[in-house]
């Protein structure tokens, strides 16, 4: 791995007895986009603001760009971009005021954040908003906005909290591609995310977090080989339960019920790919395993509130 940015070692917190993260450990290298998964719940954002330096671990060690966490904090979060799960930016000032505004926190001259806002605001493709207050903006537009605003002090590394929730396919894609151009601009990315095809497009490793602790980690393709079968078939209908209990187990080396859904999932789909031509009330889908796959068999199905 490249020069480690961020490392992490047996960090732990509680709340009123109730044990957060539970012994996590973390090492994230220059260049790096590293997603943290898991389910509502799993330690998270208790995991982030332990990494930020926003809370102190009961117990563990933290180093963050050189710096030690949280007794360093707020010399390494000068070096650090922040992208929040909600958007907070200003709605009195425009585009350009949040940008001037919250370069300013950093200690940054004017001059300074004047000269990097032309190419933030392309970087956010919002060049023709750069006087427009924040409440005549799109969500996209505000998403944008918040993920260039994090650029203001040319952060060596980046915090995303499920940056693109809420999003459309075009304005998602848009930040894909501009989260792309970062790391290969250098900069170190750290991403939650609940849409498992964002983690599999952007994360070069991931960590599966659940009930405090990592459970499982490496490159998604990595995890998808070595945790799940190599293909899925998905069986609807309405009498599908009653299908997977007398026959599924004949075909697929494991499977689940969810719904009037069966996933059957296999080494070899022919077979049964065969067997469900017969099957006239029932209608299937063949496609190859995925990294949500891996975050169901590994985290359960069930609901989490």
């Amino acid at each position: 791995m490249s020069r480690i940015v961020l490392s992490a070692s047996g960090l732990r917190k509680s709340y009123g007895g109730q044990m957060v993260v539970d012994g996590v450990d973390l090492a994230i290298g220059k260049g790096e986009c590293f997603g943290l998964l898991g389910p509502n719940g799993a330690g998270k954002t208790t995991t982030l603001r332990l990494l930020l330096g926003l809370i102190e671990p009961d117990s563990g060690s933290l180093a963050l760009l050189g710096h030690t966490v949280p007794g360093q904090a707020r010399e390494a979060r000068l070096r650090v971009g922040v992208v929040p799960q909600m958007d907070n930016l200003d709605p009195d000032f425009t585009v350009e005021e949040n940008l001037l505004v919250y370069g300013r926190y950093f200690g940054m001259p004017d001059a300074e954040i004047e000269a990097r806002i032309p190419a933030l605001l392309a970087f956010a493709n919002l060049e023709h908003k750069r006087d427009v207050r924040i409440p005549a903006l799109s969500g996209g537009m505000k998403r944008r906005l918040t993920l260039a605003r994090a650029l203001v002090n040319d952060p060596d590394m980046i915090f995303l909290d499920e940056p693109t929730t809420g999003l459309d396919p075009q304005a998602r894609h848009l930040i894909w591609q501009r989260l792309r151009e970062l790391t290969q601009q250098g900069k170190t990315l750290l991403l939650t995310t609940h849409f498992m095809d964002e983690a599999e497009r952007l994360c070069h490793r991931l960590a599966v977090l659940d009930h405090g602790r990592i459970i499982s980690t490496g490159s998604p393709r990595d995890l998808i080989e070595r945790t799940i079968e190599p293909q899925v078939v998905e069986v609807f209908g309405e009498n599908v339960e009653q299908w997977a209990h007398q026959h599924a187990a004949l075909y697929a080396t494991r499977f689940e019920v969810s719904g009037e859904t069966a996933f059957c999932y296999v080494s070899d789909a022919q077979p049964l790919l065969e067997h469900l031509q017969g099957q006239g009330d029932l209608r299937y889908l063949h496609r190859p395993a995925n990294l949500e796959d891996v975050f169901l068999k590994l985290t359960g199905r069930e609901m989490r509130e």
